[in-house]
């Protein structure tokens, strides 16, 4: 697959076939994602790549103390919610699920639904979680560099036929992703992945979000015209 095929044609995927992924293939994926660069080639990151009854113990617990009402204790900063322009995208592509899903927006069962497949890692057969070494906490080149080579990850990932989706929902209670994922204490969990082969038959997958376009994201300085 040429590289602007991986670019305009990834998207995220939301619905997985329950085919297992060979663990060669995950690692040929991430030996590439780690060309990445990252500041002075510190390299933060590691990975944790799970499957099989671990990762449905995560699955379970995370939507368990979930639905319970147990606060979410994600690690990485959150940050504030999202306002104006930015609250305006993230509600677009929401709706663009939803009306492929066939959610409507009365529909509080179909709604709570997806987010619990979510909180499941929405089924995928691998979940990948990107973490950092905690020594480096604190950093501001740090998450950008975890950025760097999780956006990787996914377009490798999407050169060899697998789809992805990068998620904090099935990571939100990191107490039990830590004990089933066996996460070291001198690593901060920073993302997930869910990954697996792409269900086409899922309808949420057609979805491709909007980009805004070169104009409204670029200033370019000292160019003719």
């Amino acid at each position: 697959m040429q590289f602007d095929d991986v670019i305009l044609g990834r998207r995220s995927i939301r619905g997985y076939k329950p085919d297992p992924v060979p663990r060669a293939l995950i690692e040929e994926i991430i030996g590439l994602a780690m060309r990445s660069p990252s500041s002075m080639n510190t390299q933060p990151w590691n990975f944790y790549v799970i499957t099989g009854e671990p990762l449905d113990r995560i699955r379970a617990g995370n939507t368990e103390r979930m639905v319970a009402g147990i606060a979410q204790s994600r690690e990485f900063r959150t940050g504030q919610p999202f306002a104006g322009q930015h609250r305006d995208r993230q509600v677009g592509v929401a709706k663009q699920l939803f009306s492929a899903m066939g959610i409507a927006r009365d529909d509080k069962d179909g709604r709570q639904d997806w987010v619990l497949r979510g909180f499941r890692q929405f089924d995928a057969p691998v979940c990948v979680i990107v973490t950092y070494d905690r020594v480096l906490d604190g950093s501001d080149d740090t998450p950008f560099d975890c950025g760097a080579v999780t956006t990787a990850l996914v377009n490798a990932a999407w050169s060899r036929g697998l789809g992805a989706v990068i998620n904090s929902q099935g990571i939100m209670q990191s107490p039990v992703v830590r004990e089933h994922a066996g996460i070291a204490d001198d690593q901060v969990i920073m993302k997930s992945i869910a990954l697996g082969w792409p269900d086409d038959s899922f309808p949420a997958n057609a979805v491709v979000s909007q980009r805004k376009s070169v104009a409204e994201a670029t200033v370019f300085v000292g160019f003719d015209g």
